[in-house]
């Protein structure tokens, strides 16, 4: 594994073969986010997408924590900037939503390659939101993840109101939305939270590493028609379907596949 060297210490970034790996390095705080890290994390994100050689990515965190949502500091300029109109960043709460936490959740959902969180102990609050935002999620037994918001009276604000119902349904979602209770590890992965649980950071680097021997058009034609399909009818997904199945079939990835298939033996992917 190599350290891809950052002007940031607060996010440490290492390439493991075609994984990218993002990692929140604030473990005093339990990895709690300010608006540089948020800005740094959503620009490596969008990064490792313009990367050719890098076919995903894991989010993680160092410390014992995934994220414990906003940092404490973050907060304070929060509440000061409701009665002064701006924190000591001069960031009115609104752009600091829309611009730097919201452009966060856009960039992992709209990059054309799998993401990944790592959860190994708490995802609370936009933490919480964070690891929703992925495209999957995998945990150790001592992940938990909690909508903490109504706790400190607010509602959820990193995009869990569209992605939680999709995972749990709608009761279920707001009733972690409007209890702020923990969800467990084994709740986690009854309920669709987790994909898997693993033992340690080898069992979830294992798990990117096979999304990332997978054809990489095929994956992006997947994500684009997976969640293009959630807010569109069944003939829309239908159409959609056809179409990156066309283009699907016009890749060396395909031909790959189809050649490693007769000739009984692992395909190995280039995504060309």
């Amino acid at each position: 594994m190599s350290e891809q060297k950052t002007p940031f210490s607060d996010l440490e970034v290492q390439n493991h073969q075609t994984v990218r790996h993002l990692i929140l390095n604030r473990p005093q705080s339990k990895n709690g986010l300010t608006v540089e890290l948020v800005s740094a994390l959503k620009g490596a994100v969008e990064e490792a997408g313009r990367d050719a050689s890098v076919r995903a990515i894991v989010l993680s965190g160092h410390g014992g924590s995934f994220c414990s949502g906003l940092d404490l500091k973050a907060a304070i300029e929060m509440v000061q900037s409701i009665h002064s109109g701006a924190g000591g960043t001069g960031i009115s709460n609104e752009d600091r939503m829309r611009n730097y936490f919201h452009g966060l959740i856009r960039a992992i959902r709209n990059v054309d390659k799998p993401v990944l969180a790592f959860v190994d102990g708490p995802a609370a609050g936009f933490g919480c939101d964070l690891a929703l935002a992925c495209d999957l999620r995998v945990g150790t037994a001592r992940a938990s993840f909690a909508e903490l918001f109504v706790r400190r009276g607010l509602m959820p604000d990193g995009g869990s109101t569209y992605t939680l119902p999709r995972l749990v349904g709608v009761g279920k979602a707001l009733e972690l939305m409007m209890l702020g209770e923990s969800v467990s590890a084994d709740d986690a992965l009854r309920l669709g939270i987790l994909n898997r649980i693993v033992e340690n950071s080898d069992g979830a680097a294992q798990f990117a590493e096979r999304l990332a021997a997978g054809p990489p058009g095929v994956l992006r034609e997947i994500k684009r028609a997976v969640y293009a399909a959630q807010n569109s009818s069944l003939d829309d997904a239908l159409e959609g379907e056809v179409r990156g199945q066309m283009r699907c079939l016009h890749t060396a990835d395909f031909a790959e596949g189809m050649n490693a298939f007769f000739n009984k033996r692992p395909p190995h992917f280039t995504g060309h």
